[in-house]
C-alpha cells in the first residue's frame, strides 16, 4: 500500500506518517517492510504530482509487514486500535497453530506407536514359534535320555587283555 492511502486509513496526514517512519526507520529496514518508489514507478502508477511538476517527496510503498509495523509507530486512535487488532490476530493465530501442531504431533506419535506395537507383536509371534519348536525338540531329547537311562546296559563278557604269567615266563595274551 502507498503512504498516502495508509495515512488516510490511519487518519493522519501523509507528512506525519512519513515523519513517523523516518523517526523509526530501523523498524522498517529491508525490502520486506518498506520500499521507496522511483520517479519512474511513480509515473507508471500515475500517482498525483505537485504543482511544481513532480512529486516533491519520495513515495513509500508498504508491504503487509510494513503496514503492521506502521500501526505500532503512529499515535492516532485508529492506528492504536489497528495495532491492538493485529496483536490479537497474531495471538489467536499462534494459538491455532500450536493446537494444529500439537494435533499433528499426537497423530504422528499414535501412528508410530501403532507401528511399534505391530512390530512387537510380530516379533513375539516369531519368538513363540521358535519357543514351541525348541520346546518340542527338548521334549524329544528328554524322552530319548529317559529311555536310555531306563535300559540296563547289556553286560557282555570281556576277555582279559595283557600279559599272563606262565611258569616259564611272561607271555602276551591274544584276544579273540
Amino acid at each position: 500500500m502507498l503512504d498516502r492511502d495508509l495515512a488516510e486509513l490511519y487518519g493522519v496526514e501523509t507528512s506525519q506518517l512519513k515523519r513517523a517512519v523516518k523517526r523509526n526507520i530501523r523498524r522498517f529496514e529491508g525490502d520486506d517492510f518498506l520500499m521507496m518508489l522511483s520517479q519512474e514507478e511513480i509515473l507508471r502508477c500515475q500517482i498525483g504530482t505537485s504543482s511544481w511538476g513532480g512529486n516533491r517527496y519520495g513515495v513509500y510503498a508498504f508491504t503487509e509487514m510494513g503496514v503492521a509495523m506502521l500501526s505500532s509507530v503512529l499515535r492516532s486512535e485508529t492506528a492504536i486500535e489497528i495495532n491492538r487488532q493485529i496483536m490479537r490476530a497474531f495471538v489467536s493465530l499462534r494459538k491455532l497453530l500450536s493446537l494444529t501442531d500439537t494435533t499433528n504431533r499426537i497423530d504422528l506419535i499414535e501412528r508410530e506407536l501403532r507401528e511399534v506395537k505391530e512390530e512387537m507383536n510380530a516379533s513375539l509371534a516369531d519368538q513363540n514359534d521358535i519357543n514351541e519348536d525348541t520346546r518340542a525338540q527338548l521334549d524329544a531329547i528328554s524322552m530319548a535320555l529317559a529311555e536310555l537311562q531306563a535300559k540296563e546296559p547289556a553286560k557282555k563278557e570281556r576277555k582279559p587283555i595283557g600279559f599272563i604269567l606262565l611258569k616259564n615266563g611272561w607271555r602276551w595274551r591274544k584276544q579273540g
